[in-house]
């Protein structure tokens, strides 16, 4: 699953992040109430969002409420350390969809959030489609049209993060606290080594520009594959280029 954390202790929000990423999730965090609105408006689409409730700049009931406001159903877990049946009801009034009390152990964690899944009966998105650039998470393959694409783990990933996104930029931090286990300590700049591997494998031998830069900030998947960017490039092998880092 898609995972969003709004969690202002910044060493619980990465506990929980690395928790559920070792599980297989991809995660992304907010430490503010006003980051976490905008990224559950705009940064999506989410299968969860883990809420917590006291939050500097907006509390998790009014993130609730807001969400709600605007029509977003996404599945909301709240978390709170206050332990009271008026906090709890007051929370799901709000919108929530489930409660949980800190702290809490990533066993009853997992199953809240399978639960949730369960009850919206939302899959998880495996296939990924731009344009004619497909990536299948479950297999982990890459295609070009019919053409197949050798791309390693790491390179899988990090397009998946831009694909999950078509034409919306990402900025290389979000890519690098997305992909990488444990991305405290590592130059961002690593994220442009993978970028312009997959530039190498993805687009040159086909004439195609489909992750395009976005200056001051990272970068943006075209939400047409690269299609309208076409160049002197014909439809080579697609194993053609140079092999990725990692």
């Amino acid at each position: 699953m898609r995972i969003l954390v709004v969690e202002d202790e910044e060493g619980l929000a990465e506990t929980i992040r690395r928790g559920l990423a070792a599980d297989g999730h991809r995660v992304e965090t907010a430490h503010d109430g006003h980051r976490g609105l905008e990224l559950a408006l705009s940064g999506g689409p989410y299968d969860v969002v883990l809420l917590d409730l006291m939050l500097p700049g907006l509390s998790g009931y009014e993130i609730c409420a807001r969400l709600r406001a605007h029509g977003d159903r996404t599945p909301v877990l709240m978390l709170t350390a206050r332990d009271g049946e008026h906090d709890e009801a007051e929370g799901l009034d709000r919108g929530a969809d489930d409660y949980l009390t800190k702290p809490f152990s990533f066993v009853v964690l997992g199953a809240r959030l399978r639960a949730l899944a369960r009850r919206v009966g939302t899959p998880e998105r495996t296939t990924l489609q731009a344009g004619d650039l497909c990536l299948d998470r479950e297999s982990r393959r890459c295609r070009r049209g019919a053409a197949e694409i050798e791309l390693t783990a790491r390179e899988l990933a990090v397009l998946g993060c831009l694909m999950e996104r078509p034409g919306q930029a990402v900025a290389k931090q979000d890519i690098l606290d997305e992909v990488w286990e444990a991305p405290a300590g590592i130059d961002p700049n690593i994220v442009e080594v993978y970028v312009s591997s997959l530039r190498r494998k993805i687009d040159a031998p086909f004439g195609r520009r489909s992750i395009l830069t976005v200056h001051g900030t990272g970068y943006r998947m075209a939400a047409d594959g690269g299609a309208g960017c076409t160049g002197q490039g014909g439809s080579g092998a697609a194993g053609a280029g140079g092999g990725g880092a990692g």
